[in-house]
């Protein structure tokens, strides 16, 4: 799918599809239901894919849930879109950033992080999911892939008491 995307010169568009259907796939607890359910033969689950997914969705993805139907293996589509989509995102140098504060961020300092993360990284765009976790007590936990930025000061307590105790066991 990802060199389909990329022949046809129709990546934008795959990936916002993708990330639609996803979001069905996601959300649609009868869907999953039926799609996983032991008694319902291949051929009637690609019925319900067609009619459901016909003519909203592209061929190309109708036909990647239909081979993936025909595989026995629906319950990981998900997985197959959210590869897709990352993949497509690093093509286009798309980056997402997990920022966790212990606070709600104000316009600015998310700005400021995104400007950072700009200038520090290969991205030429992020996508950013925040998240406020009190637990932090103060500063900010920013991880981008297998990056990690751990600016809070509950990690920087934890270091502090670790050279505090390593301190104790060596003072005779």
């Amino acid at each position: 799918m990802f060199e389909l995307a990329l022949e046809s010169g129709r990546e934008d568009a795959l990936l916002e599809e993708a990330r639609r259907v996803l979001g069905i796939v996601q959300t649609n607890e009868d869907l999953a239901k039926m799609m996983n359910h032991p008694k319902i033969v291949v051929e009637e689950k690609q019925k319900i894919i067609e009619s459901v997914f016909g003519g909203r969705a592209s061929r190309e993805m109708v036909g990647l849930m239909l081979m993936i139907i025909a595989k026995g293996h629906y319950q990981e589509f998900a997985g197959v879109l959210e590869y897709f989509i990352s993949q497509v995102k690093e093509y286009k140098k798309i980056g997402t950033a997990y920022v966790t504060s212990a606070m709600e961020l104000s316009l600015m300092q998310k700005d400021a992080i995104r400007r950072k993360l700009l200038e520090t990284t290969n991205y030429v765009q992020f996508e950013f999911i925040y998240k406020v976790d009190p637990s932090l007590i103060g500063g900010i936990v920013i991880r981008v892939g297998d990056r990690v930025v751990d600016g809070s000061v509950k990690n920087k307590l934890a270091r502090l008491t670790s050279e505090l105790t390593k301190l104790k066991l060596q003072m005779p």
